[in-house]
C-alpha cells in the first residue's frame, strides 16, 4: 500500500509539474505575440510617418518651385538683383569651369585616340570626343559644378537667412521673398548654366584638339572635319535642354532646402542644422541630376 501510495504522489508531482510548465510555456507564447504585435504597429506607425513627412515635404518644395517661377510675373522686377546674382553663380564660375573642361576634353582625347588607334580609326577623335562632351559630358559636369560651388552656397544664405528671421522680417514689412530674393536666384541659374555648359563644350573640344593633335600627332584636319560631320542640331539641343532643366534642378533643390531649413528632420535652427541641410542639398541635387540625366537622354534620343 505504501508502495502504491508513494507512487500516486510522485505521479501527481509531475503532472503538476508538466501543468507548471505548460502554463509557463502557454504565458510566454503570449507574451512573445504581444510583443510581436507591439512591434510590428511600432514599425507601421514609423513607416506611415515617413510617409506623410515625404509627402509633406514634396507638396511643401512642389508649391515652392511654383511660387519660385511665379515670382518672373511680379512687378516691379529686381533686374538689378539677378545681375548680381548671375555674377555670382555664372561669372564667378568661370576659371572652375574653365580647367575642369579644359583637363576633361583632354583626358577624353588621350582615351579616345588609344581606344580608335586598336581599330585604325584615330581620325573619328574629333567626332569622339565632340559628341561625348556635347550629348553629355558638358551639361552633366557643368550642373554638378555649379552644384558644388553656387548651390551649396546659395542654400547656405537661405538657410541662415531663415534661421537668423530675416525671411521672417521681409513678410512682417509685406515684402514677398520670393520676387525679392528666390525669383532672381531661379532666373540667375537659368540664365547661367546653359551659358556655362556652352563654354564648357568649346574648352573640352580644344583640349581635345590639344591633347589629340598636339601630344599624340593626329591629322587636325581630320578632327575638326569629324567633329563637322558627327555634329548635327539634334545633339547641341540635347545639350542645352539638358542644360536648362539641370539648372531648374540645381536652383529648386539647393534654395528650397534652405528655404525650409526649420522644418527638415535633423536640421533645425542653429549652424548645425544649416551645414546638414546644405550637405543633403548637394548630394540631392547631384542626385537628381543624374536621373534627369538618364530621363532626358531616353527621351531625346
Amino acid at each position: 500500500m505504501s508502495n502504491i501510495k508513494n507512487l500516486q504522489d510522485g505521479v501527481s508531482k509531475e503532472s503538476a509539474k508538466a501543468w507548471g510548465l505548460l502554463q509557463s510555456q502557454l504565458q510566454n507564447g503570449l507574451h512573445c505575440k504581444r510583443m510581436q504585435e507591439e512591434f510590428m504597429v511600432r514599425y507601421l506607425e514609423k513607416i506611415g510617418g515617413n510617409t506623410i513627412w515625404l509627402l509633406e515635404d514634396l507638396g511643401r518644395m512642389g508649391s515652392f518651385l511654383i511660387l519660385g517661377l511665379g515670382g518672373i510675373f511680379k512687378r516691379p522686377f529686381r533686374f538689378s538683383a539677378m545681375i548680381r546674382q548671375v555674377r555670382l553663380i555664372g561669372a564667378n564660375s568661370f576659371w572652375v569651369i574653365f580647367f575642369i573642361a579644359g583637363f576633361t576634353g583632354m583626358v577624353l582625347g588621350l582615351q579616345g585616340y588609344y581606344t580608335l588607334r586598336k581599330f585604325g580609326s584615330e581620325g573619328a577623335l574629333g567626332s569622339a570626343v565632340s559628341l561625348s562632351l556635347i550629348r553629355e559630358l558638358g551639361p552633366v559636369l557643368t550642373a554638378l559644378m555649379v552644384t558644388g560651388r553656387a548651390g551649396s552656397a546659395m542654400c547656405a544664405e537661405i538657410g541662415i537667412m531663415r534661421n537668423t528671421e530675416q525671411l521672417d522680417a521681409l513678410e512682417c514689412m509685406a515684402i514677398d521673398p520670393f520676387r525679392y530674393l528666390i525669383t532672381p536666384k531661379f532666373l540667375a541659374t537659368i540664365i547661367s548654366v546653359p551659358i556655362l555648359t556652352l563654354f564648357f563644350n568649346v574648352v573640352g573640344i580644344f583640349g581635345g584638339y590639344l591633347a589629340g593633335c598636339g601630344l599624340l600627332g593626329v591629322n587636325p584636319g581630320a578632327y575638326w572635319s569629324g567633329m563637322e560631320q558627327s555634329v548635327v542640331n539634334q545633339d547641341i539641343n540635347m545639350g542645352i535642354i539638358k542644360s536648362f532643366v539641370f539648372a531648374l534642378v540645381i536652383v529648386w533643390v539647393c534654395a528650397g532646402r534652405g528655404y525650409f531649413v526649420h522644418v527638415i528632420r535633423g536640421a533645425g535652427f542653429g549652424a548645425e542644422g544649416v551645414s546638414k541641410v546644405t550637405t543633403q542639398a548637394v548630394v540631392l541635387s547631384s542626385i537628381a541630376i543624374l536621373i534627369w540625366d538618364y530621363l532626358l537622354t531616353a527621351i531625346l534620343l
